[in-house]
C-alpha cells in the first residue's frame, strides 16, 4: 500500500512550473491543462512561450544567479503554490539541496534526492549505476584521463557525449571513423576531458517514462521514437514486456523520486539504456495524451490523496509546430513589472 501524504483544500491548488519557455517545461503545462489545478508559470526568458499560456506567470532568475531560490521562495509563498515542477535540468541541483526551504512555505518540490540527480546527470555515474545492478547499458569510458591518447577509447562506432549535462543531443558527436576521433581531440574548441565515449547502438529508440512515489514504482510508459534535431518528433506507444522489466531495473537502482525518464535502443532484443533525466521530459505531454500523465498522477497522489492510475491507449503522436500570439502589451508589462495575469489566455 502506498502511504499518502496530503493536503484537502477546496480552493484550486495552485502549482508551478519552472522552464515553460522551452520543452519539458510546456510539456509539463500541457500535462497539467486539462486539470483543475491552477498553473504558475516561470521563465528566465521575457519570450518564453508558456508565459502567456499560463492564468498567472513570473519572469525569474535564472538557475546560477545567486537570488533564483530566493525569488521562488517569494513566489511560491505569494501564489500559495502547493507543488513545483522544474523543467531545466540546471535547476535540479540547486532544488534537491533546497526542498526543506520550500516546505517551509508550504510547497512540495517534485525532484528527487541530490544523489540520484548526480547520477542522472554524470554519465560516468549513470553507467557504474545500472552496470552495477545488471542493467544492459552501452559500455563507456571515461576521457578525462586518456583524451590525449592516440588509440580510439572504443571501436568504432561509438559515442562522444558530455560527461555532464548536455541536452537535445547538444555536443553530442557520432564516430564513425578513427580520423573523426582525432579531429576533435586536436580541435582547441573541445575540451576532449569533460567527455564520454559510449558505444554506439543501432536499432529503434525509445523513451520511457516512470513515476516512483514514496519510494513505490507506480508505472512506466513505453514509446518507440523518431528524433528530429534531437526532439522527438513523432512518437507511438508501445506494449514490451522486456522493456519495461528492464526499466524497472533501472528504476530500483536509481531510486528516484517523481518523475525519471529513461531513453533506450533496442538491438537483437536487448534494450540498452543510454540516457536518464531526473525530470520531466518533452515527451510528457505526448504521454498523457496517451492515457499516462506524470505531473497529474503525481500532484493528485500527494495534493488529493488518490492512488496512481493510468490507462495507455494504443495510440501515434505527431508532433507539428503551434504560433501563439501575444499581445505586445502582455510583453511589456510583464518586462516591468516582472508578472502577468490573465483571466483567459490560449493554450499550448
Amino acid at each position: 500500500m502506498y502511504e499518502v501524504e496530503f493536503t484537502v483544500k477546496h480552493e484550486p491548488q495552485s502549482i508551478a512550473v519552472t522552464g515553460i519557455g522551452g520543452g519539458a517545461g510546456q510539456s509539463i503545462v500541457k500535462a497539467l491543462q486539462s486539470t483543475t489545478y491552477r498553473i504558475v508559470g516561470l521563465d528566465g526568458d521575457l519570450l518564453g512561450a508558456g508565459l502567456y499560456a499560463v492564468p498567472s506567470a513570473y519572469q525569474i532568475p535564472y538557475a546560477k544567479h545567486p537570488d533564483f531560490i530566493s525569488a521562488l521562495l517569494d513566489i511560491c509563498a505569494r501564489e500559495k503554490v502547493a507543488m513545483l515542477f522544474p523543467g531545466l535540468d540546471a535547476e535540479l541541483p540547486i532544488l534537491a539541496a533546497n526542498v526543506d526551504k520550500f516546505s517551509a512555505v508550504g510547497t512540495r518540490v517534485v525532484v528527487s534526492s541530490s544523489e540520484v540527480v548526480e547520477i542522472a546527470d554524470n554519465k560516468l555515474r549513470t553507467f557504474e549505476t545500472l552496470r552495477a545492478a545488471n542493467v544492459s547499458i552501452p559500455e563507456t569510458v571515461d576521457l578525462s584521463a586518456i583524451a590525449t591518447a592516440q588509440e580510439l577509447p572504443l571501436a568504432v562506432p561509438f559515442i562522444l557525449k558530455p560527461r555532464s549535462g548536455g541536452a537535445r543531443s547538444k555536443s553530442v558527436y557520432l564516430i564513425k571513423e578513427e580520423r573523426q576521433f582525432h579531429a576533435l581531440r586536436d580541435n582547441s574548441s573541445v575540451d576532449m576531458t569533460q567527455f564520454v565515449a559510449q558505444a554506439y547502438i543501432e536499432g529503434d529508440e525509445y523513451t520511457c517514462g516512470t513515476v516512483t512515489l514514496n519510494g513505490q514504482h507506480a508505472g512506466t510508459i513505453v514509446m518507440r521514437r523518431i528524433l528530429r534535431d534531437g526532439d522527438t518528433y513523432k512518437c507511438f506507444t508501445v506494449d514490451d514486456a522486456r522493456i519495461e522489466e528492464e526499466v524497472a531495473k533501472v528504476v530500483a537502482a536509481v531510486q528516484p523520486s517523481g518523475p525519471l525518464n529513461v531513453q533506450l535502443r533496442v538491438q537483437n532484443g536487448v534494450p540498452y539504456i543510454f540516457e536518464l533525466n531526473a525530470r520531466c521530459s518533452g515527451t510528457t505531454g505526448a504521454r498523457a495524451l496517451a492515457g499516462f500523465n506524470e505531473p497529474q498522477m503525481i500532484a493528485d497522489f500527494f495534493l488529493k490523496g488518490h492512488t496512481p492510475s493510468f490507462s495507455i491507449k494504443p495510440v501515434s503522436i505527431l508532433r507539428y509546430w503551434k504560433e501563439l500570439v501575444v499581445e505586445n502589451d502582455a510583453i511589456s508589462r510583464l518586462r516591468e513589472a516582472g508578472h502577468i495575469e490573465a483571466t483567459e489566455h490560449p493554450q499550448l
